[in-house]
């Protein structure tokens, strides 16, 4: 029979124990640091090049005459710092503070109007779609030729809730409420394990979100929002208190809000669920929806960051934007 040393049994489990610590410190950065890339995406909009010209002189006419057409429309475009209107679209930006001291609460509304259909669009971080693919809310938004932009639902760290975008199904795996938008520009929250992904894309849905909870429905407040938590992951906390928002709303088809409420700092509390349903409620919102909040919280206008993260002015990296983007 084989005695080990005391000093041996000592550096076996030493040994057993850095084997474990490293397994478990790789197993938590797999899951939630180390990018894993399914699908690539390539962006939904292209930039016009003005410098560009190959081929015959038939298309080189033709180029010409289309970047004639992008410049003229672009000259009917109309924006300042809190606003932009063209012929299609019309995005009106406030700043709110209310309260002071400790209660004082920082926030932004964007009242968007389409006029013939909803220019909303989607976009993954990097262009892929995976977990732990991450960037700022600005980089995503201008990798896509974007005017407007807030963060979406961080569907990256997670690995449920269905995910359609731009009307592709990328995730099927049915766990919480989620928000669908509409072709003919209206949202609706649903329950992601009551309806099939197939019934939402034959319905015309064209984009899902699954973070949550639906905060207005048909007009009234959603429900009690006591006790709400939307993952079971790793270092998830529930989320009623106040906290810095992003939510998106709507007043009617084709008119949207969209609200950043900025948090944890000494110039906003945040708010809580229930007081950024009832903003909702009173901005005339029928429908509305509680995206990522947190240091994700973001509004992004003509290239540039319109609230103050964390009241740092520091973006957190996300997994993918809602944006509107240049309408030529």
């Amino acid at each position: 029979m084989i005695r080990m040393s005391k000093q041996t049994m000592i550096i076996t489990l030493i040994a057993i124990v850095l084997l474990t610590v490293t397994f478990i410190v790789y197993r938590l950065a797999d899951r939630y640091l180390i990018e894993h890339f399914e699908v690539i995406v390539e962006p939904s909009t292209q930039t016009p090049s003005a410098g560009t010209s190959q081929g015959s002189d038939t298309e080189s006419t033709s180029d010409a005459a289309e970047l004639s057409n992008v410049e003229e429309k672009q000259t009917m475009a109309h924006w300042d710092d809190w606003s932009y209107e063209d012929e299609t679209q019309t995005i009106q930006i406030e700043k709110v503070q209310t309260g002071s001291g400790e209660d004082k609460i920082t926030y932004y509304v964007a009242d968007v109007t389409f006029q013939d259909e909803a220019n909303l669009d989607t976009a993954f971080a990097k262009n892929a779609f995976g977990t732990n693919i991450i960037e700022d809310t600005s980089t995503i938004a201008e990798n896509n030729n974007a005017i407007f932009a807030i963060n979406g639902d961080y569907y990256g760290f997670r690995s449920d809730g269905v995910i359609i975008r731009n009307g592709t199904l990328f995730r099927d795996e049915p766990a919480r409420e989620g928000l669908a938008l509409y072709s003919d520009g209206s949202l609706q929250a649903y329950a992601e394990e009551a309806i099939s992904s197939d019934a939402l894309l034959e319905a015309g849905v064209t984009d899902t979100f699954s973070f949550g909870p639906a905060l207005v429905t048909e007009g009234e407040i959603a429900g009690d929002f006591s006790s709400v938590k939307i993952d079971k992951n790793f270092g998830n906390r529930s989320i009623q208190a106040a906290n810095p928002r992003t939510g998106i709303g709507m007043v009617l088809p084709n008119r949207f809000l969209f609200v950043v409420v900025d948090g944890r700092s000494s110039k906003s509390r945040g708010m809580t669920l229930t007081e950024f349903a009832e903003l909702f409620q009173d901005l005339g919102a029928v429908e509305a929806y509680n995206l990522d909040g947190g240091g994700s919280s973001t509004m992004y206008f003509m290239g540039r960051v319109v609230n103050d993260p964390l009241g740092k002015g520091n973006e957190r990296g996300v997994s993918d934007i809602i944006y509107i983007p240049k309408s030529v």
